[in-house]
């Protein structure tokens, strides 16, 4: 796939993941979910659901570290104020060939733009939150997001 086609998807991907609903009840079985597999799989994760400045569910795996907390912050303010999954925003800037403080004038010990943080969207509302995952290479963060959020998707 070439870059301008990832981005493609990733974008797909951000138009197909929108919910009717997300409340505290769904993001403890999306969050669930996602522990059991790390669980079964023995993945170095931290996890985090949140909505607005409201943490639903949050889990940091024996393994994960207290980096993993850091770029969890990071990339869900990078997701909060660009209103893209945090994967896009990397791979944009990559094909831009930019840095994020040449793009944006902004920080990289503020900003993450690596794959874990994608927005939850409500349909016809927009972005209300972020679940995001850090332990993993960025692509398969991204991807354990995009198969837990579509797993749940009602």
């Amino acid at each position: 796939m070439t870059p301008q086609e990832l981005l493609e998807t990733l974008k797909e991907q951000e138009s197909a993941i929108q919910f009717t609903s997300f409340d505290s009840t769904l993001a403890y079985k999306i969050g669930s979910f996602v522990v059991e597999h790390a669980l079964k799989n023995n993945l170095p994760i931290a996890l985090d659901i949140s909505v607005g400045n409201r943490c639903l569910f949050h889990f940091s795996a024996n393994e994960a570290t207290l980096d993993n907390e850091m770029w969890i912050m990071r990339k869900v303010k990078s997701v909060k104020r660009f209103q893209h999954s945090s994967y896009f925003l990397g791979r944009r800037l990559a094909l831009e060939g930019k840095t994020m403080s040449e793009r944006y004038m902004i920080s990289e010990q503020e900003y993450a733009f690596h794959g874990g943080c994608f927005p939850i969207i409500l349909k016809g509302t927009g972005a209300i939150g972020t679940m995001t995952i850090s332990g993993l290479a960025q692509e398969d963060d991204h991807q354990l997001v995009v198969d837990a959020l579509t797993k749940f998707l009602r």
